[in-house]
């Protein structure tokens, strides 16, 4: 069984909020508070980044936790919309992602959660036109790689979005052979964004390979040395300020391979740093978290 059957739903950094940052943002200047409307653009920006930046500061995972659900309440609402947008359809599908797996230790509640997180993601495909990427969860393999080759860096965000949604589902639903059978079709996209989408999301991209491509070993088709690429590349672009992005590469890479002394160094170095860092701090100290857990339990894998 592929090794996204355990990654289960809790407090567990799988990739630094699955976007959450972004999909805060796109709520609120989209304009969904009720105020925020009658607000000067400007105006209205800054305080979406505001929030944004103070909800990745915070150093109270349970506190953002509680908060969240009335933003994904806010979503529904406008996602139900027939003619919703690409922003709001892909906040949603970010929202309801990152709320699943890092928020909600249920795994049925979780499990549905992501569920909508997946819905809202493939409906973003077609949002605002959605050509030429309408429809691309639905092609068979050939045809879907010969129409990623026509997206542009105008379609990278409803494209992670899906991306988001889709992993989150995956995640939860891995005792689920078709939910699986969608890992070629995300890395496809995943690659094809390596090349469209903006400096921003780069860490992000590479994290999701650097996973997927260590879900299996290489006797079973996995490649990890391409994942472990992946990681330190992202890695690089975060300049090591990301713990999640150290846990994953332990979990997938060093697990994977059963390099113990890799494992417990980038453990370690987690456990050291400080996780207090300007838009990573929440999920640094989740990633904290799951570095004890995981150098705790690492006799007995090893």
């Amino acid at each position: 069984m592929p090794r996204l059957s355990r990654y289960r739903a809790g407090p567990d950094p799988y990739r630094s909020g699955l976007g959450l940052s972004r999909a805060i943002a796109a709520v609120l200047c989209a304009g969904l508070l009720s105020g925020c409307a009658s607000m000067a653009q400007s105006a209205a920006s800054d305080f979406a980044a505001n929030l944004s930046t103070a909800i990745l500061n915070q150093d109270d995972p349970e506190l953002v936790g509680d908060s969240l659900p009335a933003y994904l309440l806010i979503l529904d609402s406008l996602a139900a919309a027939p003619d919703a947008s690409g922003d709001v359809l892909g906040a949603a599908a970010r929202l309801y992602a990152a709320y699943a797996v890092v928020f909600v230790a249920d795994p049925d509640r979780s499990a549905n959660l992501a569920a909508h997180a997946r819905d809202h993601g493939v409906r973003a495909l077609c949002a605002d036109g959605g050509q030429p990427v309408c429809g691309i969860d639905k092609l068979p393999y050939g045809d879907l790689e010969l129409q990623l080759g026509k997206a542009g860096s105008d379609d990278a965000s409803v494209l992670l979005s899906y991306v988001i949604g889709s992993l989150a589902y995956i995640r939860t639903h891995g005792e689920d052979w078709a939910a699986l059978a969608e890992l070629p079709r995300i890395e496809s996209v995943l690659n094809r964004l390596l090349v469209i989408s903006p400096d921003r999301d780069a860490a992000l991209v590479n994290t999701y390979l650097g996973v997927l491509n260590t879900l299996r070993p290489a006797a079973l088709g996995g490649q990890p040395e391409r994942g472990q690429m992946y990681f330190e590349r992202a890695l690089e672009l975060t300049g090591r300020r990301d713990l999640g992005v150290l846990v994953d590469y332990a979990r997938g890479y060093a697990r994977l391979v059963y390099d113990r002394e890799l494992h417990d160094r980038l453990l370690n170095e987690v456990l050291k740093a400080d996780p207090r860092q300007p838009g990573y701090t929440l999920f640094n100290i989740l990633a904290q978290r799951q570095a004890a857990g995981l150098l705790a339990s690492a006799d007995d894998y090893f």
